[in-house]
C-alpha cells in the first residue's frame, strides 16, 4: 500500500469553468481567440500564449478585471467536501495550477490551509498586464509550460513510493497527467487519458473523486 498525494488543477477544474478564458471574453479585444486557438492545439507554449493573452489587457484594468474574476468564479460542487475529506485522510492536497495570483489565491481563501498553492504571478506596473513564471520549467521538462506541474510534482514528490494522483481537465494538465500513478479527469484531459492508455477515470462534481479515492483506500491500494 503506498500514500497518495494529490495535485489539482484550479482553472475548469476547482471552478465550473476557465477563469482566464471568462476574462479575455470579458475584456480582450478579439485576437484573443487566435491566441487560445494557438494554445489549444499546441502551436505555441503555454507559457508564450498566455503571456500573449494578458499583453492585451491594459493594467489600468486591474481592480474592474480582478472584481470580476472573483465573481465569475463558480465552484465546482463537492469541493468544500473534497477538501475537508483530504484532510481529514491526512492526504496531501495541492493546487497547481496556470492560473494568476491575483483570482487564484482569493477564490482559494476559504478552503485554507491547503498543503500549497503554485501557480502564475501578475505584474500591474506597466501599461499592460504582464505575467511572471516563478515556477518553470525544470531541466528535465522543455515543453516552455509556465507553470509546470511536471516540475513542481517532481519538486514535492520528497517520497518516490507516494502514489500521485492528478485532477484536471485540459491542456495545461496534460504533461502531469503522465506524471500521475491515477488521473481524475474531465473534457480533454479525460479524452487524453483514453488515447494515451493512462490510468484515470472520469468526473463531474467532487463528490465523484471522494467515491474514486475511498474506492481504492478500501480495497487497500493506498493508506492514509
Amino acid at each position: 500500500m503506498t500514500k497518495p498525494v494529490i495535485y489539482c488543477d484550479f482553472d475548469g477544474t476547482v471552478t465550473e469553468s476557465d477563469n482566464i478564458i471568462a476574462i479575455m471574453k470579458k475584456f480582450a479585444p478579439p485576437e484573443w481567440v487566435q491566441i487560445k486557438d494557438q494554445i489549444l492545439s499546441r502551436q505555441i507554449s503555454i507559457n508564450e500564449g498566455v503571456g500573449k493573452l494578458f499583453s492585451l489587457l491594459p493594467s489600468h484594468l486591474k481592480e474592474e478585471i480582478t472584481a470580476f474574476a472573483i465573481k465569475n468564479a463558480r465552484i465546482r460542487p463537492g469541493f468544500n467536501e473534497f477538501v475537508e475529506f483530504a484532510r481529514q485522510e491526512g492526504i496531501p492536497f495541492y493546487i497547481v495550477s496556470g492560473g494568476i495570483d491575483f483570482f487564484v489565491h482569493p477564490v482559494l481563501a476559504d478552503y485554507s490551509p491547503l498543503a500549497g498553492i503554485y501557480c502564475n504571478e501578475s505584474d500591474f506596473s506597466g501599461e499592460t498586464i504582464k505575467i511572471l513564471w516563478p515556477y518553470e520549467c525544470d531541466s528535465l521538462c522543455k515543453n516552455d509550460c509556465g507553470c509546470c506541474k511536471p516540475s513542481i510534482i517532481r519538486k514535492l514528490n520528497h517520497n518516490e513510493d507516494s502514489f500521485k494522483i492528478v485532477i484536471g481537465d485540459s491542456v495545461t494538465d496534460l504533461e502531469a497527467a503522465k506524471h500521475a500513478d491515477f488521473v481524475l479527469a474531465r473534457d480533454l484531459l479525460l479524452e487524453k487519458c483514453g488515447e494515451w492508455g493512462i490510468n484515470h477515470e472520469g468526473f463531474t462534481t467532487f463528490f465523484d473523486c471522494i467515491d474514486e479515492i475511498k474506492k481504492r483506500i478500501g480495497a487497500g491500494e493506498l493508506t492514509c
